[in-house]
């Protein structure tokens, strides 16, 4: 089993940063650079959906249009944890943002059902 915990989420402003975490670890729990990562996000009433993926040793990130160039998702494997740098933020990035992890190989997914675990989410607020 493996778990993640998110931290970073809070209140901030429109055109303010945030700089999300994400923790793995587990009793089962193999190596972290053997995992794909991502995060999604869910807001109010809506599904859940993709933000952004980093590959296994962090050579390949792949992002939702909607936050291209606003966004940076990275990894340090020594500290078994995954990071999103959001900036220039908007009201309509409120949302719970989940980490994910997903243990098959070669694949980096952009699709929720491609991820075995996930966190407990954390939350994120924009303001207008």
């Amino acid at each position: 089993q493996v778990q993640l915990v998110e931290s970073g989420g809070g209140l901030v402003q429109a055109g303010g940063s945030l700089r999300l975490s994400c923790g793995a670890s587990g009793r089962t729990f193999s190596t972290f650079s053997s995992y794909a990562m991502a995060w999604f996000r869910q807001a109010p009433g809506k599904e859940r959906e993709f933000v952004a993926a980093i590959s296994r040793r962090g050579f390949s990130t792949y992002y939702a249009d909607s936050v291209k160039g606003r966004f940076t998702i990275s990894r340090d494997n020594d500290l078994n944890t995954v990071y999103l740098q959001m900036n220039s933020l908007k009201p309509e990035d409120t949302a719970v943002y989940y980490c994910a992890a997903d243990a098959a190989p070669l694949r980096v997914g952009v699709r929720s059902m491609e991820y075995a675990y996930w966190g407990q989410g954390t939350q994120v607020t924009v303001s207008s």
